[in-house]
């Protein structure tokens, strides 16, 4: 039987003259939150798992990190060219096609007989991860055309993303106890469920491939992603590491060339003339060198110097990771009482006032004050990312809501990954490795305070561009 995700059949009207939701409308909201879940389940659960897939397929560290890597790589690379393809094709089949592909990928990954099948199945969901992603805020751009019942539906759809990343450490460490391989099975229940959803049908716009936009832009976000991961543990002056930068600066020149001569870019520079999209896409990069960056330096520094168990480790970072769980629903009223701006500056502010009194913290400083100033930087998770997904949304037309989708997912992809290569390479001297937290983190809260500034100038109301 076909998937109703699948068919063409007649879409359903979504509410009327006053954009009210329907049925139709909350079931598209229903499987594009499941598509979020195990988008970012995938990306935290497997790490408690790696002693456990070393111990049963053997490899190397090496081997290790590429099922982690492997996975954001082909994520990062694949959204800019992947939010376009949703547009063109439709954001319904985009992600009905990137959901089916990954839970296949998940089936592979738990029945892989050796690491190097498990990190090409991982290669493989990342890739379908990828087209999931903007396809799903694609969908809900076109199911809720009301800006006010749009922001409260982003709230909701956040909540996948804040429930997955605050139980994917203790769910993973569950299953992990009878199989490790039973974390990639959870996928399937959840991407059937997502593909029986009845969303409404999306218009395709249908404009001509553009292969060379297509080329280049995975080049240069391949190249950008895997100097950054490499640089996390080899060092900035590495060969591999210079010889992948450089492809991406040559990728990137290629791509904004042709975008800017081809009849029918994958991606619209024009996008860019509208200050509502350079703020939030410049807000995404932030947020994730602060809210990625902290959890790594702080994770290494707790362990390393501290001589914290992991268990105790994750049990400072519970606070932080709670606050985000707890507030993500209230995300879309505290918008409509405050304002979105308003709300998305005082995240950017409590992030960079956390990331600073961090990192000023003396080095033997309690772990109740620790855990206690690392809130600030959770808050940042239900204040700043569910309204600006919100505000990008409102600033452009639904059938670019795809693109400009993968444009932010891009930027959160880059700042996570320049963040862990910047903040890693600071970290790799013992000898002033306490140095190298403090100066990480303020610069996290530096990237954050010139943000902040940059949020003010962001419109009290929707902009159409």
């Amino acid at each position: 039987m076909t998937s109703p995700l699948l068919t063409d059949a007649q879409p359903t009207r979504v509410g009327g003259r006053t954009g009210a939701p329907t049925p139709r409308s909350a079931s598209t909201l229903a499987a594009a939150l499941l598509g979020f879940f195990v988008i970012t389940l995938d990306a935290v659960v497997v790490n408690v798992a790696l002693p456990s897939i070393r111990s049963d397929l053997g490899g190397g560290i090496s081997g290790l990190q590429w099922v982690v890597d492997g996975y954001t790589l082909m994520f990062a690379a694949l959204l800019l060219s992947a939010g376009s393809l949703s547009d063109r094709v439709g954001a319904r089949r985009a992600f009905a096609a990137g959901m089916v592909v990954f839970v296949l990928a998940s089936v592979a990954c738990g029945l892989a007989p050796s690491l190097g099948e498990l990190v090409a199945a991982r290669f493989v969901q990342g890739a379908a991860a990828a087209a999931m992603m903007p396809s799903s805020m694609a969908l809900i751009r076109q199911a809720f055309p009301e800006p006010k019942a749009r922001g409260r539906a982003v709230g909701v759809w956040a909540m996948g993303g804040a429930v997955a990343s605050s139980s994917g450490p203790v769910l993973g460490g569950v299953l992990n106890l009878v199989d490790w391989r039973l974390i990639f099975f959870l996928n399937v229940p959840a991407g059937a469920v997502a593909l029986l959803a009845r969303t409404q049908r999306s218009q395709p716009r249908v404009v001509p491939f553009d292969l060379v936009g297509q080329v280049t832009g995975v080049l240069a976000m391949g190249g950008l992603t895997f100097g950054a991961i490499e640089a996390g543990s080899h060092g900035f002056a590495d060969p591999a590491v210079i010889a992948a930068f450089a492809v991406a600066v040559i990728a990137l020149a290629g791509f904004v060339r042709a975008q800017q001569v081809v009849a029918h870019p994958m991606l619209p520079l024009q996008l860019f003339r509208s200050r509502t999209v350079i703020i939030t896409v410049a807000s995404g990069l932030a947020f994730m060198v602060g809210y990625y960056g902290l959890p790594f330096v702080i994770s290494l520094f707790l362990q390393e110097h501290r001589g914290l168990t992991a268990l105790q480790t994750g049990i400072v970072f519970l606070p932080m990771m709670l606050i985000g769980l707890v507030l993500t629903p209230f995300s879309a009223r505290l918008s409509e009482r405050l304002g979105r701006k308003t709300l998305i500056v005082a995240g950017l502010l409590l992030m960079t006032a956390g990331l600073a009194a961090t990192g000023l913290l003396p080095a033997a400083a309690p772990l109740g004050v620790l855990a206690a100033l690392m809130v600030l930087v959770g808050l940042g998770g239900p204040t700043v990312s569910p309204p600006a997904t919100a505000v990008l949304l409102d600033s452009v037309s639904h059938d670019q809501a795809g693109v400009a989708s993968g444009v932010f997912n891009t930027s959160r992809q880059v700042g996570g990954a320049l963040a862990v290569a910047v903040f890693g390479g600071l970290l790799t001297n013992p000898a002033t490795f306490v140095h190298g937290v403090h100066t990480s983190l303020l610069i996290a809260a530096g990237v954050l305070a010139v943000t902040t500034v940059a949020a003010l100038f962001l419109p009290a109301t929707k902009e159409r561009t």
